[in-house]
């Protein structure tokens, strides 16, 4: 269990590393803070994308044998993260250990199912959903303080993290290959292109137009973005790949992902709320680190002060949720988890201010962390114990896909919503002020706006012809539409987690149990 959870925060803590790192690399690189979201989507790209190619290459060769090829590659991609000269080559680290962590998701999975049962299993699985939320705690103390001498002295830790968990790995148990699985071609190309298209389409709103085509959009379709139509294509690509795997099994051949573990309404619920609850997070990961790094021109050490309470509290909920399946079903737990998150990102959005010590904010977060480590324990419990001992594989590259992809989606949207937002105030109110001139509009570039804190913005001004006054109307302005875009950012993350309720009801609405058995047919279903 040591090495699992090692490796399961291995890849958390890269990823909670990012955001934390978000000033140091902006002064690295000179690269925008949304850089930042770039590289949690390129990692959560290269997972989501090869994770379900990387189950079927574990079950091929041996799970133990390729967990431990995985933990090599992420070790060379951590290295690659700390020479980075240019944020291009960060970005291409990021991908380079998304694709080891398309080989280990499913691994540590397969590797729960083959060394625990019974109540141990369900325990184990909520240890590896803790050890998520540890990973994330110690990454905003840790990466909060070293980053403050230098951000890649935090992925240099990972080297040594992932040196230990190659040695440790030896002691598992050996995991006989199974060279009799099929590696369906097809099915690969059309789940990684579907991936693609729908992670580098959300990615790219921003920039090149939710709708409309902006200027920075390579091509338009008839004036339209590229970037909706990217995401159109991989959704029908999707649709796509679970026909074509429909089809594969109809011939008797291997599809890539057994259909048996998407095969009834209850499992899709398990995968829709999961993507929306890793969404949420992975949008409150991106907010609170860009408000007080970029907004508020704080140390990344505030940031971990102002995130403990989030994290500590997602990762006590997921340990401490098992002792709740004996007593409540899977369908009302997650309904009064998904309660407590639209209450507590509600109650951000009401008493959010530019000071993150204040009481009120630390129980919002504290709130939105209760249902976030009850969701994600049970959830995946509930994919896990649904389907055969010998399809875990499966079930942890489904998990895999829907908790990477759903990153990737949250970080992204919330990056566009947030920006938009801001150049929409920003607009709205230069637009008749009286201090802000044409010819201060013109030295100012409004095409590109996007958030600095007052300190940034006042060098902006440095060179141009703009008066004291109007500078401290800009701050002004810049101030508060950045609190305002803030705002609605949880105000949308509560109508979200609101509307998640709905497909809660279709949850199982029995106990918890165990795996079923090695049988080679459907076994009854329980959670």
């Amino acid at each position: 269990m040591i090495v699992i959870a090692m490796a399961q925060m291995l890849m958390s803590f890269n990823v909670s590393a990012l955001p934390v790192s978000m000033s140091g690399m902006v002064n690295s690189f000179n690269t925008p803070p949304t850089t930042v979201g770039t590289a949690v989507v390129m990692y959560s790209l290269g997972v989501s994308g090869f994770v379900m190619l990387g189950a079927k290459l574990g079950q091929r060769f041996g799970s133990k044998i390729f967990f431990q090829a995985a933990v090599v590659l992420f070790l060379v991609a951590m290295v690659l993260m700390v020479i980075s000269p240019t944020a291009g080559v960060m970005l291409a680290g990021q991908a380079l250990a998304g694709f080891a962590g398309a080989s280990l998701v499913p691994s540590l999975v397969a590797l729960i199912a083959n060394h625990y049962r019974g109540r141990q299993q369900a325990k184990a699985v909520g240890w590896l959903g803790s050890a998520r939320a540890i990973a994330g705690v110690l990454a905003f103390v840790i990466v909060g303080y070293v980053a403050m001498i230098n951000w890649r002295l935090a992925f240099a830790l990972l080297i040594v993290h992932a040196a230990a968990i190659l040695l440790l790995s030896f002691k598992l148990k050996p995991s006989p290959p199974r060279p009799e699985v099929q590696i369906d071609v097809g099915g690969v190309i059309l789940a990684a292109v579907a991936v693609i298209m729908i992670s580098f389409g959300f990615n790219n709103l921003r920039t090149w137009g939710v709708l409309l085509a902006r200027p920075g959009a390579p091509f338009d379709l008839v004036g339209v973005s590229p970037a909706p139509v990217m995401i159109a294509v991989g959704v029908v690509l999707f649709m796509a790949f679970f026909m074509w795997s429909h089809r594969q099994a109809a011939a008797g051949n291997t599809p890539l992902l057994a259909l048996e573990v998407v095969d009834s309404p209850h499992e899709w619920a398990a995968v829709f709320t999961l993507f929306i609850i890793v969404g949420t997070e992975g949008a409150i990961n991106f907010l609170v680190p860009l408000y007080i790094q970029i907004v508020q021109g704080r140390s990344s050490a505030a940031t971990s002060v102002a995130m403990m309470p989030f994290m500590l509290t997602v990762f006590f909920t997921a340990i401490l949720i098992v002792r709740l399946y004996d007593r409540f079903t899977p369908r009302q737990i997650a309904r009064a988890a998904f309660v407590l998150v639209t209450a507590g990102a509600l109650w951000l959005a009401l008493v959010v201010r530019n000071d993150w010590s204040v009481l009120p904010v630390i129980l919002g977060l504290i709130t939105v962390g209760l249902g976030q480590g009850a969701l994600v324990t049970l959830l995946f419990n509930v994919l896990v114990t649904a389907s055969p001992k010998e399809l875990a594989a499966d079930v942890g590259s489904l998990r895999g896909v829907t908790q990477n992809l759903a990153a990737a989606v949250g970080t992204a949207v919330i990056a566009t919503l947030v920006v938009g937002v801001l150049s929409a105030g920003v607009l709205r109110q230069v637009t008749d002020n009286p201090l802000i001139t044409a010819e201060m509009k013109a030295e100012v570039d409004l095409d590109s706006i996007n958030f600095l804190n007052n300190d940034r913005l006042k060098e902006r001004f440095e060179g141009t012809t703009a008066t004291a006054g109007q500078v401290t109307e800009a701050v002004r302005i810049n101030t508060e539409t950045r609190l305002q875009a803030l705002k609605v950012g949880f105000f949308v993350l509560a109508g979200l987690a609101f509307l998640a309720i709905v497909p809660c009801g279709w949850l199982p609405d029995y106990k918890p149990g165990d795996i079923p058995g090695d049988q080679p047919t459907r076994a009854p279903r329980r959670a």
